[in-house]
């Protein structure tokens, strides 16, 4: 998949507006000066595709398409016999839906990644946490086949996320209990696995009743899903690490291999590791000989020095490609490409944070992972959207809160600059969290972004000394997995505690507390410190007045918990202070769930920078005037359309990096003032029609100039996409923003009406409005324009063309948007099988002297006498004789009700076919052939029968697969 680059297609960022104005894209080719009319106008076209996130497993092909889904639980059939019972309980038994068999024909066929509470109503009754979105229980399936090439390989089964409580079977066997909706579940599939024409059916079984956190976590399959192939000898998953470090003696890179087989006898092997830099020259190269146990594991360790590198950083993030690979008998028999970065790091205590030995301020936000019409199962690409406007908005920093990032937003943050620091989620040493902690460190530790691990986030020990144990062992884990980066712990008090967790672990991390970091720090003058957490303010976008009733919060930055602060006095507090890295504000977008001050019919919080679909509110220009240094920046709030207010005192608020401002009302001066970078700048000014402007000066010399007009009535639709051009790949996905303009074309940023739309050549995913108390359907083709604005997430159709969208509303002339959609080739997929159902399982007659009857079958209980079979596998030459092959079969409702057609490959000497007692074919050569029959409709349990008359000098029997087709 072609996904968006930073430079060319990605965020939006209003320039010099706050308050609701229609968003530009802050890296366009060229940008003309604001027009003055509440928006500014577009970017100039961009028409190139970007390159694709990095692949670094070829072995790895994705499977997100193809997957059939049911919303609810699937009771399997009570066990009425003893039969039964001695079955299910045997391996490749899974009953209900677990079932190889089970008919799933008229379930939902849905890709990857999928979220299905976000499709689901806003219901009172439903968790507040979750945003009162029922979740419940859900089932995926999904066939496949396998290349009998790939017999002997090691084979495995990823999925990204699971949201929450998961049980998997492969091919009716359970493989993985997984109870957390944040870690990767890996299966090897090497023995389960069928090959060739016998399909593999993976069937998983959902529980998002479960909940790990109190905010929206989503339902279901939410990220992606691979399947990889590998090596009999080859590169664990995760296996390569090599995180550069600075010695005495200079750079080098200390790379470790953890090598994996699935063969009975020891392996030697060689491990080459390369170095290319971003221009793809090998720069350094190295290899490494060891043995690899048999069925087990090895490693390898070699040292890479490298001559003077490019540093990585926020301002130049660069990239070099670390090339390992496996030889084993002169063969390359494996191979990882992992993006690296050079960069050095440490927290001071007196000073903060340094990057490369240059102070550096962590100017965070956290993220919850969730977009307004997509909830978590967010595509790749608009997770670069989303952090490419942080960026616009001076953020370097990323805190993952409160679990670990799907990797794609990982990869993101290294392209794009961002520091993060990376959380575990669950407080446990026991067995399986801290295989939940380690599996974390191993899959983030090569990422330069990765600055930081926490492994808790306000936990009620940590000022208790079982508290403290638990984080002694979780903190030396990581440590012995990575010991590059500090530990840190998301502390909400306890900081003096006698005994605390802050006292075992890197860097301590305050969740609010403000007032105490000047007393922590003194007391503790040797132990550096950051704000893991802070500001919890409170706004809605395009709102100048507080009204609890209506659940609506200022957007003057007024509004703050009882435990947090404004975003204003919160930053002012971490940045006058040097000893404070810097800080993570709560949060960078608002999110479904924990919705907060208010509650129903509030279902989204209100703390964002951003609202649910990234449109900024005045929070995003209050930080940006205190975050961006590289840029002039000046800013209103709020616009400038207020009928009926005329002549009533109206607050104005000039955010700016400059170092005076002068604000104009209708060419007149109403206030200059030195420019307060971190509170702002504020005056009251009777209201006026016409246009408000705020010029920012340095030295003398105007820098930027921002401007709102009183605009008219809206008469028309706009459509504003990030960019013009995606790949045709189904997976590019990206925001298109829907606004109203009056009749010279200006925003009005208070029009609240119903928008519809159309679309050819893609497919609209979602639909959002940021209003936190809006109950609309975010699934479908219609949302209401909220303070002026709505969003559509867009998805493509596959090969090359034009995607056309049309949004219309009643009164107003219609907009019409067309984008190019380019021919580029998709990431591989699994292949999707077609609706053939196998009919696998057979029972098999003792050879018999004379011709039975089709009716002969084994006793109910009898498990001994009669062979299990599968189509496929030969009955080797014995003596002349009959048998019986039979099998019970509860054909798909798709047959049931229009018949099908019952194949059989491979039939091997003459047989007959019967069909509930019914003769159905005939085959009298005895040499190997297909055997064909209709199979008539009908519900219910089918009997099939085929009576095989075995030569006694060749095999015989059902010696390919057996499949039914509908009609």
């Amino acid at each position: 998949m072609t996904v968006a680059r930073r430079d060319l297609l990605l965020g939006s960022a209003v320039v010099g507006l706050a308050g609701g104005m229609a968003p530009v894209p802050a890296f366009a080719a060229s940008r003309r000066p604001a027009d003055g009319a509440g928006a500014l106008p577009m970017p100039e076209p961009v028409d190139q595709l970007p390159p694709a996130l990095p692949v670094q497993d070829a072995a790895r092909v994705l499977m997100d398409r193809g997957w059939v889904f049911h919303e609810g639980d699937v009771e399997p059939a009570p066990l009425d016999t003893h039969n039964a019972t001695y079955l299910s309980v045997k391996a490749g038994n899974g009953r209900g839906a677990a079932a190889v068999d089970y008919d799933d024909s008229d379930w939902q066929s849905v890709d990857l990644p999928h979220d299905w509470a976000s499709f689901q109503p806003f219901v009172k009754t439903a968790n507040v946490a979750q945003g009162y979105r029922p979740r419940g229980i859900g089932w995926y399936r999904r066939s496949f086949r396998l290349d009998p090439a790939l017999r002997g390989r090691r084979i495995e089964l990823e999925f990204g996320g699971i949201a929450t409580n998961a049980t998997i079977w492969v091919n009716g066997s359970v493989v993985s209990h997984n109870f957390s909706g944040y870690n990767a579940v890996r299966i090897d599939l090497t023995p389960f696995a069928r090959f060739g024409d016998e399909a593999n059916v993976v069937a998983v079984r959902v529980d998002a009743e479960a909940m790990e956190g109190w905010w929206y976590e989503g339902a279901g399959l939410y990220r992606h899903v691979w399947l990889g192939h590998y090596a009999p000898v080859s590169i664990a998953t995760d296996g390569v690490h090599g995180d550069p470090r600075k010695g005495e003696s200079g750079w080098h890179v200390p790379v470790t291999a953890t090598l994996t087989s699935i063969v009975d006898t020891d392996s030697a092997v060689t491990v080459e590791a390369r170095l290319l830099d971003p221009q793809g020259r090998v720069v350094a190269q190295g290899q490494a000989q060891t043995t690899v146990p048999a069925l087990d594991e090895g490693k390898a360790a070699l040292d890479l020095p490298v001559a003077d590198p490019m540093l990585w950083s926020v301002e130049r993030p660069t990239l070099y490609t670390l090339d390992v690979r496996l030889v084993r008998d002169g063969q390359v028999a494996d191979e990882r490409r992992v993006p690296i970065g050079f960069r050095t790091l440490r927290f001071d205590a007196a000073n903060g944070f340094f990057l490369n030995d240059r102070p550096v301020k962590l100017k965070g936000v956290c993220l919850h992972q969730d977009h307004a019409g997509v909830g978590t199962a967010i595509p790749d690409a608009l997770l670069g959207w989303r952090l490419d406007r942080l960026k616009a908005m001076g953020c370097n920093a990323i805190r993952s809160s409160h679990n670990a990032p799907t990797p794609e937003l990982l990869d993101w943050c290294d392209r794009l600059g961002f520091l993060v620091m990376n959380e575990n989620r669950q407080f446990n040493p026991a067995p399986e969290y801290r295989a939940q902690l380690e599996w974390l460190v191993r899959r983030d530790r090569n990422h330069p972004s990765v600055i930081m691990w926490s492994v808790f986030n306000e936990e009620p020990m940590q000022g208790t000394p079982a508290g403290v144990e638990m984080v002694k062992r979780m903190a030396h884990w990581v440590r012995a997995l990575d010991d590059s980066r500090p530990v840190t712990a998301a502390m909400n008090g306890a900081f003096f505690n006698p005994v605390n967790v802050a006292q075992v672990v890197d860097v301590t991390g305050f969740n609010y507390y403000q007032g105490d970091y000047d007393r922590y720090h003194q007391l503790n003058p040797a132990k550096p410190m950051t704000s893991s957490e802070d500001t919890s303010a409170f706004m809605t976008r395009g709102a100048f007045e507080s009204d609890p009733a209506r659940h609506i919060a200022s957007s003057y930055d007024v509004e703050a918990a009882s435990w947090g602060d404004t975003h204003r006095s919160a930053w002012k507090k971490i940045a006058e202070r040097a000893f404070v890295a810097g800080g993570f504000v709560w949060t960078g977008f608002d999110y479904h769930g924990e919705p907060t001050p208010y509650e129903w019919p509030s279902i989204a919080s209100f703390f964002g920078i951003m609202d649910l679909c990234g449109f900024p509110k005045t929070a995003f220009d209050i930080h940006r005037a205190a975050w961006v240094d590289d840029q002039p920046v000046v800013a209103i709030a709020p616009h400038w359309s207020w009928p009926g207010r005329e002549g009533k005192p109206t607050k104005v608020m000039v955010l700016s990096n400059g170092e005076r401002v002068v604000l104009r009302l209708n060419g007149k001066t109403v206030g200059e003032a030195v420019v307060d970078r971190l509170m702002g700048n504020e005056c009251t000014i009777p209201y006026a029609p016409g246009r408000i402007e705020a010029i920012a000066y340095r030295g003398g010399r105007e820098v930027a100039r921002a401007a709102h007009e009183t605009v008219g009535v809206p008469v028309a639709l706009r459509l504003t996409p990030a960019r013009t051009v995606m790949a045709g790949d189904t997976e590019d996905a990206q925001a298109i923003t829907i606004d109203a303009v009056d009749a010279k074309g200006r925003h009005v940023p208070t029009a609240n009406l119903m928008t519809r739309f159309t679309i050819e050549g893609g497919a609209i995913i979602g639909v959002g409005n940021g209003d936190p108390n809006s109950h609309e359907p975010e699934k479908g083709n219609q949302r209401s324009l909220f303070n002026g604005l709505a969003q559509m997430i867009v998805r493509p159709d596959i090969g090359r063309g034009r995607i056309t969208i049309r949004a219309t509303a009643d009164g107003l002339k219609p907009a019409t948007l067309k984008l190019d959609r380019l021919g580029v080739m998709p990431r591989a997929q699994v292949a999707v099988m077609n609706g053939d159902m196998d009919v696998r399982e057979w029972r098999r007659s003792p050879l018999l002297a004379t011709r039975p009857s089709p009716d002969l079958a084994p006793a109910a209980s009898d498990n001994n006498g009669w062979a299990f079979v599968q189509a496929g596998t030969p009955t080797p030459a014995e003596g002349a004789g009959w048998r019986v092959y039979r099998a019970v079969v509860t054909p798909r409702r798709a047959v049931a009700a229009r018949g099908g057609e019952l194949r059989l490959a491979s039939v091997g000497g003459m047989a007959s076919l019967w069909v509930d007692g019914q003769l159905v074919a005939e085959k009298r050569d005895p040499k190997p052939g297909p055997m064909t029959a209709t199979l008539p409709s009908g519900a219910g349990k089918r009997t099939v029968a085929l009576i095989v008359a075995g030569m006694g000098n060749i095999d015989s029997g059902l010696l390919g697969r057996v499949t039914i087709r509908p009609r």
